[in-house]
Order: structure tokens, then C-alpha cells, then sequence
């Protein structure tokens, strides 16, 4: 498990991050996440991830992750949808690197590294996906680059993958999406070229981001006039810098706006300045010149990252939704079974928020209040003696507009509330945890909570 952090040294992190700092920090901070793969699929960014482990020191990787947003800072832990268990001839836990997931004709593919290439599908963008060939789609022999896919439709429907480290493959994928036509063709050389690609269309022209040579790791890309190249290298998105060591880049147009997903040890520095394969993934608003050319962006944490619409608090939201959440976790409300939680037309998810100490918050941002709320509900659970959730606008030590204990409920989830007075129009809200002298860590677990 992630090291938990003394009350004082989180004490500073809170009060010396402003919230539009934290926003610019990586956007998950409950577990540590790499790869991104970014998806808008029904006016939603479906975000799935790859999932180093707490403990990991090289990669440590069992599963995949999935997070949804429509704002773009605030994102809802939707848990592991996928895993190399999914695969029953992978031998182990360990080996759910980069992967991408394309909808096409109402299914949803999952491209996976996984000991070469392979596919997974399903029926949802939740899952649960299933291996519809029973054996890897590629694995070339002698050769160890089959990682990182990636999968583009051109716009008269035919599909192709890309992969590689640090040579740069492609076929042309069928109409089904899990077999390929003809030869595995290898590109020339691409310059400042090392694993991760990403490609897409804009405007009449393909874009290939990636990876650029490691070590320390930048997001380069090229651009071409046809899905098969040739492909001119244009520079850098963003630059080396020893900053982070790695990076993948996950593109995405939304909202009329251009995103740049990569990946950062920012989460991890807040512990300690070693090196592990302990990732965060950050995300960045990217722009272009007038030829279509890509504007280079700073570091993830100097780049502008704006809230694209206000959050609406007046429904039941999942307390596994936040924009900053340091410290705390989430585990799956049913560890031991898959609920049918997957449905798209759900609003809820089997996450909880644990591991819940004194200090401690959730923020959300740009929470629309409209007229003013009168009533806050949360349902929680705790073993021991319990806690208080404090309601405050706009910074962790911002006014405080209702205050709720949650005392010992057993393993009971029950549904406590205060009065809301005071807070109109659209703030910041964050949910402050308090302890006592009898009880400092693990205070409680939250499952939900709403605006009245």
C-alpha cells in the first residue's frame, strides 16, 4: 500500500497547493496509474490506465483501470475492468502493460500488452471483457518490441495498430477488429522514436505521437499525409526533461478542445525522490499552429488544464469521485464478486473510499450550488469509533457550511446528514476529515453522498 504521509507533512501539502495547482498535478491520486488511453464515447472521456502497484519497484502491473469524466477534472474511479487473469493461457499475475480501447459497431476492443499483442471485448465500455481468440493476436518470433498498441479507424472505415519499442510496426486490421490482413509491415526509422505510439486524424493529416528516447523520456510525434506514412518527424509535444523518466501519450479531441494525456512520478516525489515504477497520469490542453503543426507544452504541472463544465451536486455522486484525493483509497465494494455494476446506463460503481485518516479530503471542483443546498447526506460505515466530515467552500480551510459525525455503524453502511446554509453559485468544494484523541486513521469508508 501507498505510504501514508504524516498529519503534518499532509497538512503541508494541503494548505501549499492551491486547488488549480492540484488540478495541474496528476488527476489520480488513489492509485498509481500509467499508460493512458483516453476514449470519449457518448459525450464522456472514458480514461482507462495501466495500474502499477503500491509496492511496486520495476513493473508490477495486474490489471487495467477505468475512470470516466465529462469536466476533465473531476474523475469517477470506476475500478478494474480488465486483468491478464482475463487470459487463460498467460501464466502469472504480473504483465498488464499500455493498452487502448476502440469502439467500433456498438463493441468495445481492448488492445493489450500482455506478452506480446492481444485483444480483449465486450459490450460495454465498463466490461467486463472477454479474450474472444484464446491466444495472442501478434507475438513475432525472436523479437521482444510487441508492446504499446495503438488503433486508428481512417475515415473510410479501414483500421490499423500500431505498436512497438523501439522499432514501429503496423497491420491492417478486418472488420471485426481481432484478426489482420496481410504482412506485419516495420516503418523506416522515425527520429526521437522509443515505444508508446498514438495515432490520429486531424484535418486531413495523421498524427503519430510517442514516446520520445529514453532516458528521461519526452512525447515527440510526426505527422503524415497517409495512415502508412511515410511519417516526417515535427519535434516535441512536450520536452525531455529529467523531471519524469517516461511518458505514453494518449490523445483526444472533446468539447472542442485538444487533450494531451501522459504520465508523471509526481504522486510518487511527494513521498520520496528514489526511483520505482510508481506512475500517476497527468493531462494537459494542447494546441495548434496554423499548418497543423502541434504547440509544445511545458511540464504537465505548468500546463493550463480549465474545468469544462460545473459539477452538479444534486444526485447521488460516488465518493470515489474528485479531483484530489491524496492519501486516501479506493477498493471495490465486493471484493470477493463482480456486481453488475457495468450496465451503461448505471450511475453507480462497487468503489469505496477507505483508508480514510485525520487531516485528510476529498476536493471536487467548480461544484455548482445554483440557489443554495440545505441538505448534505453521505452514506459511510466505520468499525471504531468514527469521525467528522466538515463541508467546506473554496480551500481546506474555507468556510465551513456543515459539519456531520459518523460514529460506529459496525459493517453497516448507513446515511447521516447535516444542514447546508450559506453557499451559493459555484465553488470548490472539499470534504475535510477530522479525527479525535481516541481515533487518528482509518475513520470510516464513504460510498456516496448528495446535495439537498
Amino acid at each position: 500500500m501507498m505510504k501514508k504521509l504524516s498529519f503534518l507533512v499532509l497538512w503541508g501539502v494541503a494548505t501549499s497547493l492551491n486547488a488549480q495547482q492540484m488540478v495541474n498535478m496528476p488527476i489520480i491520486q488513489t492509485k498509481f496509474t500509467a499508460d493512458p488511453a483516453p476514449m470519449v464515447y457518448n459525450d464522456t472521456i472514458y480514461l482507462y490506465t495501466g495500474h502499477d502497484e503500491d509496492n511496486a519497484e520495476s513493473f508490477y502491473m495486474k490489471d487495467w483501470l477505468l475512470y470516466t469524466s465529462t469536466d476533465m477534472v473531476n474523475w469517477q474511479d470506476r475500478g478494474a475492468v480488465a486483468s491478464v487473469r482475463d487470459f487463460k493461457w498467460f501464466h502469472g499475475d504480473n504483465g498488464a502493460w499500455a493498452m487502448q480501447v476502440v469502439e467500433r459497431n456498438g463493441k468495445f476492443y481492448m488492445y493489450c500488452t500482455a506478452d506480446g499483442i492481444s485483444i480483449l471485448e465486450s459490450d460495454s465500455p465498463y466490461g467486463p471483457f472477454k479474450d474472444p481468440l484464446g491466444k495472442r493476436l501478434i507475438k513475432q518470433p525472436n523479437i521482444g518490441d510487441d508492446i504499446d498498441p495503438t488503433v486508428f479507424i481512417d475515415d473510410d472505415g479501414q483500421a490499423y495498430m500500431y505498436w512497438g519499442n523501439p522499432n514501429t510496426y503496423y497491420v491492417k486490421l478486418n472488420d471485426e477488429m481481432i484478426s489482420y490482413s496481410g504482412d506485419i509491415v516495420k516503418l523506416p526509422r522515425i527520429e526521437d522514436y522509443q515505444e508508446g505510439p498514438w495515432v490520429y486524424k486531424r484535418n486531413g493529416n495523421y498524427y503519430m505521437a510517442f514516446a520520445s528516447t529514453c532516458c528521461p523520456e519526452g512525447i515527440g510525434y510526426a505527422m503524415s499525409k497517409s495512415p502508412i506514412g511515410p511519417w516526417e518527424y515535427k519535434g516535441h509535444i512536450m520536452d525531455h526533461t529529467p523531471r519524469t523518466r517516461g511518458n505514453h501519450p494518449g490523445i483526444i479531441d472533446y468539447k472542442g478542445k485538444t487533450y494531451c494525456f501522459g504520465q508523471t512520478w509526481d504522486i510518487f516525489r511527494l513521498e520520496t525522490n528514489r526511483h520505482a515504477e510508481r506512475r500517476s497520469v497527468s493531462v494537459a490542453e494542447m494546441e495548434y499552429n496554423a499548418d497543423g503543426t502541434i504547440k509544445q507544452l511545458p511540464y504537465f504541472i505548468d500546463c493550463k488544464l480549465e474545468q469544462i463544465e460545473p459539477f452538479n451536486p444534486y444526485r447521488r455522486v460516488e465518493a470515489e469521485t474528485m479531483a484530489w484525493g491524496y492519501g486516501l483509497k479506493t477498493i471495490p465494494k465486493n471484493q470477493w464478486m463482480r456486481e453488475h455494476w457495468h450496465k451503461v446506463n448505471s450511475d453507480h460503481t462497487n468503489q469505496l473510499v477507505t483508508d480514510i485518516d485525520d487531516g485528510e479530503y476529498i476536493l471536487l471542483k467548480g461544484v455548482d450550488f445554483k440557489k443554495g443546498a440545505k441538505e448534505f447526506i453521505v452514506s459511510a460505515s466505520c468499525l471504531l469509533y468514527g469521525g467528522t466530515i466538515e463541508v467546506r467552500i473554496d480551500d481546506y480551510n474555507g468556510s465551513c457550511i456543515g459539519s456531520v459525525n459518523v460514529g460506529c455503524t459496525q459493517d453497516q453502511f448507513k446515511e447521516v446528514n447535516t444542514k447546508i446554509k450559506g453557499v451559493k453559485g459555484v465553488h470548490d468544494l472539499y470534504l475535510v476529515f477530522k479525527g479525535d484523541h481516541r481515533q487518528k486513521k482509518n475513520l470510516f469508508v464513504l460510498d456516496w453522498w448528495e446535495m439537498k
